[in-house]
C-alpha cells in the first residue's frame, strides 16, 4: 500500500462543530490518542467562518479507530461532535449500498442515541439526525459498511417503538429514485380530488356524476361537524384510465352550478415533495440566471457603507444590488454587488480589483454558487 493511501485510510471527518472550535483545539484533543499529521476546518471562502466540519488525519489507522471508538459525541464548546471515517469515494457515498433511511423519530432522539440503537447491526460509517432551527426534523440516515448490516437494521427496526414512536426504517432512495417514484405515482393514479362544488353536494350526487367516466370504488364528500359539505371530496376509480378521463374532461368545467377543480389526489408527503422539487428547480434557475452577475468585494474599511459601495461600482454598469455584510450593526469587511449583466461584472472586476476604496486596497472575486 502506498503512503498516501495509508494516510487516507487514517482520516476522520469531524462534524457538528461549534463555530468557535479551532484547529488547535482539535489538535490538542485528538493528539491524546495518537500522532496527528494534519487538521483542516472547512471554511466559507468569502467570510472564512467555519462550516461546522473538519478533517483529522492520523499517522496510524489504529489511532484513528481509537478516536472514533472513544471520542464520538464528546462535547466541545457546548456541542457534541460527530465522528466518522472520511469517505471521499463519491460512488460509495451515493450508490445507496448500506444506506438506511429512518423517519417518525421522537424529537428527543439525537445523534448519539441513534448511533447506540443502530450500531448493534453492524459497523456504521456515518449516521446523522437531521435538524433545522426548531430542532430535530424527525428523520435520519445511517450508512453501514455492508448491505447485510443495513438489511438486518431494516428487518429488526422497521415498525418498532422508539421512545413511544413507531419508526419507519427502509432503504435510502436518492433524489432521482424518489422523483421517479413520484412520477410513476402520477402516471398510475386512480384517486381524484374535487373541490369548489356547492355545499348541497353529497356522496350520492358526486357518485352519480362521476360514474359516467368509469367504475367507481368509493366516494367521499368531506363534511364539518354538523354534517355540512366543505365543498371538496374524493373519488376512487378502479382503473387509472377512468381516473385520468375524469380529470381531463371535468377539470375547469361547471359542476352543480360552478366551475370545479379536478386533479390527482395526493398525500401530504407527496404534495410537500413536489413543492420542494419545484422550489429547488426555481432556485437552480435563479442561480443560473444570476451566474456571473455577482462579485464579492473584500477588505472594505469601516467607512464604506452600501451607498458608497454602489457609487464606486456604478460606473461599470447597472448595479441591481449592493450589500455589505454586517454583524451587530458593524461591517464585516466584505460585501456583494449584483450587476445586470456578466459583462458589467467582469468589467468591474478588471478595473477595481486591487484599487483603493476608502483607506484600504480592495480584493474582488466572482461570487460562485453550486
Amino acid at each position: 500500500m502506498d503512503v498516501d493511501a495509508k494516510y487516507r485510510q487514517a482520516s476522520l471527518y469531524v462534524g457538528d462543530l461549534a463555530p468557535d472550535v479551532t484547529e488547535n483545539m482539535l489538535f490538542m484533543k485528538f493528539s491524546t490518542v495518537g500522532t496527528v499529521l494534519s487538521i483542516r476546518i472547512c471554511r466559507d471562502l468569502a467570510t472564512r467562518c467555519s462550516l461546522g466540519y473538519a478533517y483529522v488525519n492520523f499517522l496510524n489507522v489504529g489511532d484513528a479507530q481509537k478516536a472514533l471508538d472513544t471520542m464520538n459525541f464528546d462535547v466541545m464548546q457546548g456541542k457534541p461532535i460527530r465522528l466518522m471515517w472520511s469517505q471521499r469515494d463519491a460512488y460509495l457515498r451515493k450508490s445507496g449500498i448500506g444506506n438506511v433511511f429512518i423517519k417518525n423519530l421522537d424529537k428527543s432522539i439525537d445523534n448519539k442515541t441513534l448511533y447506540e440503537h443502530f450500531s448493534v447491526f453492524g459497523k456504521i460509517l456515518s449516521s446523522k439526525v437531521m435538524y433545522d432551527d426548531q430542532g430535530s426534523m424527525g428523520y435520519a440516515f445511517v450508512h453501514y459498511q455492508s448491505q447485510a448490516a443495513a438489511d438486518r437494521a431494516i428487518d429488526e427496526m422497521n415498525g418498532k417503538l422508539l421512545k413511544d414512536f413507531r419508526i419507519f426504517v427502509g432503504p435510502f432512495k436518492n433524489r432521482r429514485d424518489r422523483e421517479a417514484e413520484l412520477q410513476n405515482k402520477a402516471n398510475e393514479f386512480t384517486n381524484i380530488y374535487i373541490k369548489n362544488f356547492g355545499d348541497d353536494v353529497d356522496d350520492e350526487k358526486l357518485r352519480e356524476f362521476f360514474s359516467h367516466y368509469g367504475k367507481i370504488v368509493s366516494v367521499k364528500v368531506m363534511t364539518d361537524s354538523s354534517g355540512k359539505s366543505k365543498g371538496f371530496g374524493f373519488v376512487s376509480f378502479d382503473t387509472h384510465e377512468a381516473a385520468k378521463r375524469a380529470v381531463d374532461i371535468v377539470n375547469g368545467r361547471e359542476l352543480f352550478g360552478q366551475p370545479v377543480f379536478v386533479g390527482r389526489a395526493q398525500k401530504k408527503a407527496e404534495r410537500q415533495a413536489e413543492l420542494k422539487q419545484l422550489f429547488e428547480q426555481r432556485r437552480q434557475e435563479t442561480v443560473w440566471r444570476f451566474r456571473g452577475l455577482k462579485i464579492y468585494v473584500k477588505n472594505l474599511d469601516d467607512s464604506i457603507d452600501e451607498e458608497k459601495l454602489r457609487r464606486a461600482f456604478s460606473p461599470f454598469g447597472s448595479v441591481i444590488r449592493a450589500k455589505i455584510m454586517q454583524e451587530q450593526g458593524r461591517s464585516r469587511g466584505f460585501g456583494l454587488i449584483c450587476f445586470s449583466s456578466p459583462e458589467e461584472a467582469a468589467r468591474a472586476m478588471a478595473e477595481m480589483n486591487g484599487r483603493m476604496l476608502g483607506s484600504q486596497t480592495i480584493n474582488i472575486a466572482l461570487a460562485q454558487r453550486a
